[in-house]
Formats: structure tokens, C-alpha cells, sequence
């Protein structure tokens, strides 16, 4: 089977190259089958490094994207400053061919590029990164203005099974209180959250509106995403995005 990407619908000039893996068309075996992308969730190296390998292959990549090592963090850093799995949930770039990558299986994967195509980014949004402040940190990385920006949000759990706690709710409200308008009460105990709202209002506030995706579900739609939420042991998806060259 041959992996199948999802592309962002988003008016990005033509020489940005941008997409999301799914599930499909790697050879992991089960629980992380099977175009798992991720060396540390606990599938055989021997299988994860076939994956990527397939990955620049029939992607045409024009090099190995540069892998992460997310831990939930706001660190975003320049590609130029890249070593293998560096610590950080983002990475920035204005160079031509360097393949930005983020890894997910819930978190929001969200892709960023400016209206002339001569910077992008790519970030791992979770719920601590994002409470935290990781895309006013990767937005800050650009030197066009915000409202130049265009934001593509990839497959993340949806709202309707994003439960949390009230931790979580006051993690976002204490930040602003229009947070309050992506939760939804459930008990005494927890709620359901819209990851997808809470970014957008994050970006509203930088007073950015050209934003796109967001409607797919990792945890409804087993057969093409992986979701920790659901599976717990399971594979992981890469968002990328580049600069093609000339």
C-alpha cells in the first residue's frame, strides 16, 4: 500500500511544500501499524527506519526531515541550529530544501508560512505547549507581519473526546478568559475541550485570521490516524513542511 498524504487547502504560494502522513503504507506491525514515523514509542528501529526511508522516497523529499524531540515544551528553534532529535516542539526556517517536521497522535500539528513563501514553520501543539505559549513563540520567529501569516492546524483530537481536567481549564482561562468558550462541562470533575478553538483564539489575539484545517479527528478515524488518547500504544504522524527550491 502506498502511503497517503493529506495536503493543506490553503492559498500558500506554490514553491511550499506542506503535508500530513496517515497511518497507511508503512509496514509496522500492530499496535503501531502501520506507517508509523516515530523511533520511540516502542516499534522496531529496523521497521521505523523503513518507514522514513519510504517517506523521502515517495514524497520526493529533497533531504531526511529533521526530526524532534518533543516533549511538550515551547522551544522552537532555526533550523540552521538542527542536530538529530534536538530537543524542542518547533522549528523555524527561511532556508530553501530544510524539511520541517513535527510528530503526532492527538497534539495539534500546526504548519505555518508566510503569503511570500520565504519562511515556514512547524509545531507540535499540545495541550502544556499550547497553554505555554508555543505558537506565540513560533510566530515571533517570523519577520513578516502576523497578518502576512497563513496557519494550516493538521488531525487532532477532536472536541468531542478531548476530556480534561479542571487543571487544564484554568491553565487557558488565568491566560485569558474567552478560553472559556472552548470547554464544555461534563461533570463535577471534567470537561471537554476544543484544541482547535484555543489555538485559534491564541492566534486571534496575535491577530491572525488566515487560518485553515482543523476539522479532522485523530481519536473518531482509527483506519487513518494513529491517537494516543485512544490506543495509548500507537504509532505516531509527521506534519511537514518546506521551501522547495527554485
Amino acid at each position: 500500500m502506498t502511503p497517503h498524504f493529506i495536503v493543506p487547502d490553503w492559498p500558500a504560494p506554490k514553491h511550499i511544500q506542506a503535508f500530513t502522513t496517515t497511518r497507511a503504507g508503512g509496514i509496522s506491525l500492530p499496535p503501531y501499524n502501520s506507517f508509523n514515523l516515530a523511533d520511540h514509542v516502542g516499534d522496531k528501529s529496523d521497521n521505523v527506519a523503513q518507514n522514513r526511508q519510504r517517506l523521502v522516497q515517495i514524497a520526493r523529499l529533497p533531504e531526511s526531515p529533521r526530526w524532534l524531540s518533543q516533549h511538550h515544551s515551547v522551544d522552537v528553534i532555526n533550523s540552521l541550529n538542527w542536530t538529530r532529535n534536538v530537543p524542542a516542539d518547533g522549528i523555524y526556517t527561511t532556508q530553501h530544501n530544510h524539511v520541517c517536521t513535527v510528530m503526532t497522535a492527538d497534539c495539534l500539528p500546526v504548519l505555518i508560512c508566510d503569503r511570500e513563501g520565504k519562511q515556514v514553520a512547524a509545531v507540535h501543539a499540545g495541550w502544556r505547549g499550547l497553554a505555554d505559549g508555543i505558537l506565540e513563540r513560533a510566530i515571533a520567529q517570523f519577520t513578516s507581519g502576523n497578518n502576512d501569516l497563513l496557519i494550516w492546524f493538521g488531525p487532532a483530537i477532536g472536541p468531542s473526546h478531548f476530556e480534561v481536567g479542571h487543571d487544564v481549564v484554568t491553565a487557558f482561562t488565568t491566560h485569558a478568559i474567552e478560553a472559556e468558550q472552548a470547554f464544555t462541562q461534563i461533570d463535577n470533575s471534567h470537561v471537554m475541550a476544543d484544541i482547535y478553538l484555543l489555538a485559534r483564539q491564541r492566534l486571534q489575539a496575535l491577530g491572525i485570521t488566515a487560518v485553515y484545517g482543523g476539522d479532522q479527528c485523530t481519536v473518531s478515524d482509527a483506519k487513518r490516524f494513529f491517537s494516543y488518547r485512544r490506543d495509548v500504544a500507537t504509532g505516531r504522524m509527521a506534519s511537514l513542511i518546506w521551501i522547495a527550491s527554485p
